[in-house]
């Protein structure tokens, strides 16, 4: 499910509200949010999580976890944090049990119907451990959990629907029917069989892969749901309610600087003025060539006066205080490029080493009052030694506040077409044939590459095969594939990074990162440090 067409969608069907649920993780939360916002649809948040199965350690129960309201999404992301750093089985991130009492306020829980351990029980007819594992729920989350009730036409649906409402009598407990919603249209299953396949590494027509997903998980209307439900009102009725009762408003484009640590308690805009007189003044002697310093000094003091009066004099510390400790330890650091060596300020400091006055580079470009956007340094450090420097910038800020980034990779025109050619049973060299008609360009995508290359269009129209394959790619085209983590990109919190994000690392705890990608992390405020590995840096130190 893509968002903007996902948010086109419940708009269409006249739906006050949508919730996204993605597995275990939040990384389209802010994207989602902002689209929902933008179409006048209420935007709910959350995520279903693998929790920690009861009695056997190797297995896990899969629940939805929505926010109500900032305190729930305060928890839900420390519960996904802690799910990857601490609870990671088999490369999944599991919630063990005994995290749920620290952090259960603010949240309403659907008991996840068949895939919950409640809908376990009840599928097994055991309505005695059914009614011992909802007390559990019940004592921690009260009348914010509730009996989710799906009819999707998978096995085990209609037994866990009857035993739920029997077990809602008995106990008080509210049931809510859901659709467990995997793609937009009935038309999609086939498409979203073939990603589950991509992912599985199976064949689509291949009879003993496991069938996890039913042609009814598509968005259905209102009124489809309400014909489906016809005989427990309430389930329908309880949406709403649970819609009403999640009220999570994210703050987004407001910067949360991290605080540089000023010795002697000095105010940091005067701190910054008298590093960056100082350093100037150091240049200026070595120099030796400077014929106007009162230029230079009236360049200083205008920079100064817009750096501070933008609130940035912490960014430009920091920044130095890296590059400076980079410095004298004998890594190598570029000498600036980009529009930041158009600054005075960030020469004086030591962030670049290009005199801006010489070669008339503008500030304006770097930062302008008129045009409100954080600074962005990009800073080339040795390959070999970038990450000793991201370690010093964790240990100095503490290593609860810095991480890296994710970057989310899409499947792209020609990947996506060798994919779906895989999933279908096709030989490689068949399908490379016409993965190589694809034009090797950015931002080519298939639409594109039919238009362009005749050879193609010609194969479509003739080969029904080639034609099915080019469908059901163009379905797929453009979701996401993968989530890694971005060149560059490091965040330093002014606090927890988890009050800002969840993180996500892989299996071990390696590779510390938030789940929002580059411009997410500075649409809920935190501040992007670019630490650029270049190679060349290597090369010429090792000559």
């Amino acid at each position: 499910v893509r968002v903007k067409p996902l948010v086109r969608a419940v708009s269409q069907n006249q739906m006050p509200a949508v919730a996204i649920t993605d597995q275990g993780n939040l990384f389209g939360m802010v994207k989602f949010y902002r689209a929902a916002i933008e179409a006048g649809i209420k935007p709910i948040i959350g995520a279903d999580l693998r929790v920690e199965h009861p009695t056997d350690a190797s297995a896990h129960h899969v629940m939805t976890f929505l926010c109500a309201d900032a305190t729930g999404y305060a928890a839900l992301t420390r519960l996904i944090t802690a799910s990857y750093l601490q609870g990671q089985a088999s490369g999944l991130p599991v919630v063990a049990r005994d995290w749920l009492t620290q952090w259960s306020n603010g949240l309403i829980v659907l008991s996840g119907a068949a895939a919950g351990d409640v809908g376990e029980a009840l599928i097994a007819e055991d309505p005695a451990l059914a009614q011992q594992r909802l007390a559990f729920w019940q004592d921690l989350y009260g009348d914010r959990f509730y009996l989710e009730l799906q009819r999707t036409g998978r096995p085990g649906d209609e037994e866990q629907v009857h035993g739920a409402v029997a077990l809602a009598e008995q106990t008080g407990c509210p049931v809510v029917a859901t659709n467990n919603v995997r793609f937009l249209e009935a038309i999609d299953h086939e498409a979203h069989e073939a990603r589950v396949c991509i992912h599985d590494g199976r064949i689509l027509h291949d009879e003993n892969r496991p069938r996890r997903y039913s042609e009814a998980q598509y968005l259905r209307s209102a009124e489809e749901m309400q014909e489906c439900f016809k005989d427990i009102p309430e389930a329908i009725e309880n949406t709403l309610l649970i819609a009403q009762r999640c009220n999570l408003t994210l703050t987004l484009d407001q910067n949360a600087l991290p605080d540089f640590p000023v010795p002697d308690g000095k105010p940091i805009d005067q701190y910054l003025r008298e590093e960056s007189e100082r350093g100037l003044a150091r240049r200026i002697e070595n120099d030796g060539a400077v014929t106007e310093p009162q230029a230079y000094q009236e360049r200083l003091d205008f920079e100064l006066d817009v750096i501070n009066q933008m609130g940035f004099p912490g960014y430009f510390l920091i920044v130095a205080d890296f590059i400076r400790w980079a410095k004298a330890k004998d890594i190598p650091v570029g000498p600036g490029r980009g529009s930041g060596a158009g600054s005075l300020v960030a020469y004086a400091l030591d962030i670049t080493d290009l005199d801006p006055l010489r070669y008339d580079l503008l500030f304006e470009r770097f930062l302008n009052p008129e045009r409100v956007s954080m600074p962005d340094f990009d800073v080339d450090f040795c390959m070999e030694k970038r990450d000793q420097v991201i370690d010093y910038v964790a240990e100095r800020y503490g290593r609860e506040k810095v991480s890296q980034i994710a970057t989310h990779g899409t499947m792209a025109a020609r990947a996506v077409v060798r994919d779906v050619g895989r999933v279908l049973g096709h030989g490689y060299g068949y399908v490379d044939r016409i993965a190589k008609m694809i034009p090797f360009e950015l931002g080519m995508t298939l639409n594109k590459a039919l238009e362009q290359e005749e050879d193609l269009r010609k194969l479509c129209a003739e080969d029904e095969d080639v034609n099915l394959l080019i469908e059901l790619a163009k379905r797929l085209e453009g979701l996401s594939r993968n989530v890694g983590k971005h060149a560059g990109g490091v965040v330093i919190a002014p606090s927890d990074l988890t009050e800002f994000a969840p993180l996500f690392c892989e299996p071990g705890g390696a590779g510390l990162a938030t789940q929002f990608d580059k411009d997410d992390v500075e649409a809920v405020g935190l501040v992007k440090f670019d630490f650029l590995g270049l190679r060349n840096l290597t090369v010429i130190q090792n000559i």
